[in-house]
C-alpha cells in the first residue's frame, strides 16, 4: 500500500461505506461571497475557507474537456469545490490570441456549469508573458458578464517567468483596475516571477491600494520542497495571503515519478495554514501530471481505468479533505 493510501485508508473506507456523503456539498451556497481577511480566505461570515479542486489543462490543447459534463463530474464524483479554467494565450493555432471567440466559448462553458453546480471557478489567463491590452479587454468582458456571481475568481497571470516583479506589479495593477470597474469585490489572484516562486520578493514589496487580492504559489512536489515552503511562510508572516492555484506531485516538468512523501508534506503544509489548493491537470497528455488517459470520455463518467496514478491520488485527497469540511 503506498503512502497516500496508508495515510488516508480509514477515510477511504468511510467514503466506500458512505459514497453519497460528498455529493451534497454546495460550496457557494455554504460560503457565499469570498473575501480576504489578513492572510486568510474567508466566507461571507468571516470564517476561514479552504478551496480544493482541479485545474483543466490548456484549453487550446485539450479543448475536449471544456464542457458542462466534465465540470459536473468533477463536482459530484471528485468532490471539487473549485475548478480552474486555464485559457492558453499564445500557445498554438487554437490559442486565445489566434481564436479569441472560440476560446471564450470554451472558458464560458466551464464557468456556466460551475455556477450551476454551485462551485467556485478560477478564470485563468494562462500565459508566461505580459499581454496587457489583451488581458485588460478579456477581463473587462468577463467581469462585466460574471462579476455579479460570487462563484468567480480571477487569475490574471498564470506564471510570470523572466519578468521582473516591477513589471508584474505594473501589469497587475492595470488588470485589477479593469476588473474592479465591473466587479468590486470578487477574489483576484496575482502571480510572481519565476513561475510563482518569488514570494519573498512579493512579501517585501506587495501591491498597495487593493482589497481581496491573493498571491499564487505553484509547486511540483518532486522539484519544490522545504525551501519553497519556507518562502511561503516568510510571505505569510509578512501578511501576504497565498493561494496555490496549481500544484502536483511530480517534477516541475510535469513528468517523472510522483514523490508521495513530499506531496503529502505539501498538502499538510497547506491544510495547516488554511491555504486553498488546485491540482494540475484535467488532460490526457502522455505525462505524469495529466490525470486522465486517452480512454477518458470528454464529458466525465471516468472509471479508475481512465485515471492515471496522479489522478487517483488527487481524487483521494479531494474526496477526503472536502468531505471533512462540508459534511
Amino acid at each position: 500500500m503506498n503512502l497516500l493510501r496508508l495515510v488516508l485508508a480509514p477515510q477511504l473506507l468511510f467514503l466506500q461505506l458512505f459514497p453519497m456523503q460528498a455529493l451534497h456539498a454546495q460550496p457557494v451556497s455554504d460560503n457565499g461571497k469570498l473575501a480576504v481577511s489578513g492572510t486568510q480566505l474567508v466566507n461571507e461570515r468571516g470564517k476561514p475557507v479552504v478551496l480544493r479542486g482541479m485545474s483543466y489543462g490548456w484549453h487550446c490543447l485539450w479543448p475536449r474537456f471544456y464542457n458542462a459534463g466534465s465540470v459536473h463530474w468533477l463536482t459530484t464524483d471528485w468532490n471539487v469545490s473549485v475548478v480552474r479554467a486555464a485559457m492558453g494565450i499564445e500557445l498554438g493555432p487554437d490559442s486565445y490570441l489566434k481564436k479569441p471567440d472560440w476560446s471564450k466559448e470554451k472558458i464560458r462553458a466551464v464557468i456556466d456549469q460551475a455556477i450551476k453546480d454551485n462551485i467556485y471557478v478560477i478564470v485563468d489567463w494562462h500565459s508566461h508573458n505580459i499581454n496587457t491590452a489583451e488581458a485588460k479587454a478579456f477581463f473587462t468582458e468577463i467581469s462585466a458578464a460574471y462579476g455579479k456571481y460570487p462563484h468567480i475568481i480571477y487569475e490574471i497571470f498564470n506564471e510570470p517567468d523572466q519578468e521582473t516583479w516591477a513589471d508584474v506589479k505594473t501589469y497587475s495593477a492595470e488588470i485589477i483596475k479593469a476588473i474592479r470597474a465591473n466587479d468590486p469585490d470578487n477574489i483576484i489572484l496575482v502571480g510572481s516571477p519565476h513561475w510563482d516562486q518569488d514570494l519573498h520578493v512579493v512579501a517585501n514589496d506587495p501591491l498597495k491600494g487593493f482589497t481581496n487580492i491573493m498571491y499564487t504559489l505553484h509547486y511540483y512536489a518532486a522539484t519544490h520542497k522545504q525551501g519553497l515552503r519556507d518562502r511561503g511562510d516568510y510571505a505569510l508572516n509578512k501578511g501576504i495571503p497565498l493561494f496555490i492555484s496549481e500544484c502536483a506531485g511530480m517534477e516541475a516538468s510535469g513528468n517523472g515519478p510522483i514523490d508521495e512523501a513530499e506531496w503529502q508534506r505539501w498538502i499538510e503544509w497547506a491544510e495547516g495554514r488554511n491555504i486553498s489548493w488546485v491540482t494540475w491537470s484535467v488532460s490526457d497528455k502522455d505525462e505524469t501530471c495529466s490525470v486522465l488517459k486517452p480512454s477518458a470520455d470528454s464529458s466525465g463518467n471516468w472509471s479508475t481505468r481512465d485515471i492515471k496514478e496522479s489522478g487517483i491520488k488527487a481524487r483521494d485527497y479531494l474526496k477526503y479533505y472536502n468531505r471533512a469540511t462540508t459534511r
